[in-house]
């Protein structure tokens, strides 16, 4: 059933794309078959699908670009739009601008969450060393099966990998900041 749901899916779906006409045909033992065509030899049947046809949206209006002066370095020719961001190192008008103070604040406050973040991390790092036990961790009573022991120590050496890189990751965005 599935099957013939997915089936009937992806046919509506290619059909609707081309906007072709779908016929549903019954063989003499009640097999149904979806296709484009009518088959010979079965019963097939015109199917009234609703369209899949999305409309296009509407065209956007881009606000007007503003003019570069005559005499600034971006009206000359080989300074494009998209050239990137070193093209013009002025801020856009009416982009926020943020004080240095408050800039300052935001690094301070950014910086205190990231290190947070990192010694909550290495503690959890020095816990997971600690249960590993260089690859040696003390059997639990629910580990009678040593498959299952392999499993949490595979689990354990995964974790330890994980948080390693996650140290590494904040180490990286702690320096990151100004």
């Amino acid at each position: 059933m599935i099957a013939r749901c997915s089936l009937l899916l992806v046919l509506f779906t290619a059909a609707a794309s081309v906007s072709a006409q779908i016929y549903r045909c019954t063989d003499a033992e009640g097999r149904k078959e979806y296709t484009d065509r009518q088959l010979r030899g079965k019963q097939c049947v015109l199917l009234d699908l609703p369209s899949a046809a999305i409309p296009a949206p509407p065209p956007r209006e881009s606000a007007p670009r503003p003019r570069p002066l005559a005499g600034s370095p971006s009206a000359s020719p080989s300074a494009s739009p998209s050239a990137g961001p070193s093209a013009s190192a002025a801020p856009r008008a009416g982009f926020p601008r943020v004080d240095t103070a408050e800039q300052r604040a935001r690094d301070a406050d950014r910086r205190q969450i990231l290190t947070d973040e990192l010694n909550a991390e290495i503690q959890k790092l020095g816990e997971l060393r600690r249960e590993y036990n260089n690859g040696e961790p003390e059997r639990r009573g629910d580990e009678r099966n040593y498959a299952k022991y392999q499993e949490r120590v595979a689990s354990l050496r995964d974790a330890i990998a994980r948080s390693e890189q996650n140290v590494a990751a904040l180490q990286r965005e702690i320096a990151n900041i100004r």
